[in-house]
């Protein structure tokens, strides 16, 4: 951000060490060289498969500094500031999921060296706010390291970038930044100990409603407004045609700034609960046998999780959110969809409606895709493969569209029929290409039951066909292969399963967005109304809710209906302007990747659900 001197050192520059060896670097982008750093993915930071942040940004800093020193990581936020709202930490080791405190500036918590230091937005640090790493703790000072605010090298043997003036007394101890026009707002440790420390912060409900908002019609859509010549865009017109909802496609809906940054807390802090689940279902064999997958699988499930459990790219969790808070319905870990819609066509919708009120909260998402993909441990050459469906066909040209810019080839396999094997008994495709990574559309669930079918997966091995020229390729002979990396790895197959849900409870009960959820129904949800849900549905497909006077509010009918079912508190959707609302939020590597939203008239949103156009407001227009 700026500079104590004009010996600025250009951008990348290795500027000195924090304690524990841990690099700081020139964040001075004006001498930034692009050709350097082309595109979004040459600014993400990692350390090993573990995302920092962005280059070289005081948040990547910060969680580098905890990474190395302590092997804990924050979840990823927007701004620096809105780390003072997190209350949890992750142990990388082992998915633990830790407590972090925060503690005001002024007050009766003496600060400590390790912990982080965070500023509010405002000043030098405007919108953005800032964090950095208290280093060493005096009577009347504190040092600290960061990045994005000196450029220039720190003195041989010197483990701080600046000191901040300290003031105790029988109040509390206050710091004084260097700059007048800044805020501290206080330091953050972890620790279990909750004295003098702040409450976590709510959001006020007004700033959590989503209004509906309708532009003027002067006839932008009684044309034909996508791209036919663009082969993604005509995918989706062939599935659904220039459209984006089956009734007014002059609407759009609005959520505040706040909202958003709750919405990123609150992906990035489930999918943690999420994998922390994960780990622990697949530790106990009680608990996987609720998730009904065939046991023989067991053992290449645990190994997937082992080898394989930072390679998710991307999934989507299914929110409630209105001014009663935040709920979550269900994770869709393996095979998640409405990609094209948020990060495509529903950009291009609001340039036909001539609309530039607010900003697209997925316009990042295929960026972060092909950075996603950029840090995989995808092969050079992958696979496509979906099923012959028109709403697979645009999901996978998004994908490709990923892959492409991420520097990968790829081929879209439709179905199974253009693959075989070759006279070695290897997996080719139509061109005699070596099938060895995948990324599919397919659900994981779909070869759950295949398996299921096959009398001899209860006595041998699992049945994967090597070679014959007489034996079509099945699902299972691809997905299942040894050699073949598959994109979402298998082990997505647990969070994606609603049995997860019961186990979710049991672990975080209480947690302000989790809802109540059992294997069994109890008198709890009896009393509150639930929700019937077959464990591996998709698409919402038979679900029942069930109200506390036990009737009927919904119901909706598919192929899952001789799945076990879980039972989920009851929390319905809200509705505006005549639409039951579903927020959606995207997670990319694990982090948060943008949100969409999708209606029904129904209190049920189902695979033919509409799409809706979303902007994010500042919340002072937000609440005009």
């Amino acid at each position: 951000m700026l500079a104590h001197s004009d010996d600025r050192e250009p951008f990348g520059t290795l500027l000195g060490y924090a304690p524990g060896g841990v690099a700081i670097y020139s964040s001075d982008y004006e001498t930034l060289d692009p050709t350097q750093y082309p595109d979004d993915a040459s600014f993400r930071s990692y350390s090993g498969h573990e995302y920092m942040g962005y280059k070289w940004q005081c948040v990547e800093f910060a969680r580098r500094f905890l990474f190395l020193n302590y092997g804990i990581v924050f979840t990823d936020v927007g701004m620096a500031h809105e780390i003072f709202s997190l209350r949890v930490l992750r142990q990388v080791i082992n998915e633990a999921i830790l407590p972090l405190q925060a503690f005001a500036n002024g007050g009766k918590k003496k600060p400590e060296a390790g912990a982080l230091l965070i500023w509010d937005d405002g000043g030098v640090f405007d919108r953005t706010g800032h964090v950095a790493i208290i280093t060493e703790v005096f009577e009347d000072k504190i040092r600290i390291a960061e990045q994005n605010v000196i450029h220039t090298r720190l003195p041989i043997g010197q483990h701080w970038t600046r000191e901040l003036r300290m003031t105790v007394t029988d109040d509390g101890y206050l710091l004084h930044d260097t700059f007048d026009d800044t805020t501290i707002l206080g330091w953050m440790i972890q620790t279990e100990n909750t004295q003098y420390s702040l409450p976590q912060p709510t959001v006020p409900a007004p700033l959590l409603a989503i209004h509906s908002q309708h532009i003027e019609n002067q006839g932008q859509f009684d044309i034909n407004w996508l791209n036919e010549q663009d082969s993604l865009e005509n995918a989706y017109i062939q599935a659904a045609g220039h459209a984006i909802s089956h009734d007014d496609h002059y609407r759009y809906f609005t959520i505040s700034e706040s909202a958003e940054q709750e919405l990123i807390r609150a992906t990035n802090e489930l999918h943690l609960m999420y994998l922390h689940a994960t780990d622990r279902v697949l530790k106990d064999d009680n608990l996987l046998m609720n998730f009904n997958i065939p046991e023989i699988l067991w053992p290449r499930l645990r190994l997937s999780w082992q080898q394989r459990r930072y390679q998710m790219i991307t999934g989507r969790l299914d929110f409630c959110m209105d001014e009663r808070g935040f709920k979550v319905y269900e994770y869709n870990a393996d095979s998640a969809s409405c990609h094209t819609e948020a990060g495509q066509i529903l950009q291009n919708w609001a340039i036909q409606a001539g609309l530039n009120v607010g900003v697209n909260p997925s316009a990042g998402l295929l960026n972060a895709l092909a950075s996603c993909w950029k840090h995989s441990d995808a092969q050079a050459f992958i696979h496509i493969m979906q099923d012959n469906d028109n709403e697979e066909n645009y999901h996978a040209l998004f994908m490709q569209k990923a892959l492409t810019q991420a520097g990968f080839k790829s081929k879209i396999l439709r179905g199974l029929s253009g693959l075989k094997w070759d006279k070695r008994g290897r997996l080719v495709d139509d061109e005699d290409r070596q099938v060895t990574c995948v990324w599919k559309t397919w659900a994981w669930e779909t070869v759950l039951e295949q398996l299921r079918q096959e009398s001899e997966a209860q006595i041998a091995g699992l049945p994967i066909r090597t070679w014959h020229p007489e034996n079509a390729v099945r699902l299972i002979d691809v997905l299942l292969r040894p050699e073949v990396t598959v994109f979402e790895p298998l082990w997505t197959v647990i969070p994606s399963n609603k049995a997860i849900l019961p186990v979710l409870w049991s672990l975080f009960p209480n947690h302000r967005y989790l809802l109540e959820s059992t294997f069994e129904l109890n008198k709890s949800l009896e009393k509150k109304g639930y929700a019937v849900k077959p464990i591996a549905g998709r698409r919402g497909s038979d679900i029942q809710l069930i109200s506390s006077k036990e009737t009927i509010l919904g119901k909706t009918v598919g192929k899952f209906a001789k799945q076990e079912n879980i039972y989920q508190e009851l929390w319905c959707l809200p509705k505006v302007d005549d639409r039951y609302l579903q927020i959606c939020t995207f997670t990319v590597g694990g982090h948060y990747g943008g949100t969409c939203l999708r209606s029904d008239p129904s209190l049920v949103i189902r695979g033919e659900s509409d799409m809706q156009p979303l902007r994010v407001l500042t919340d002072e227009m937000f609440l005009k």
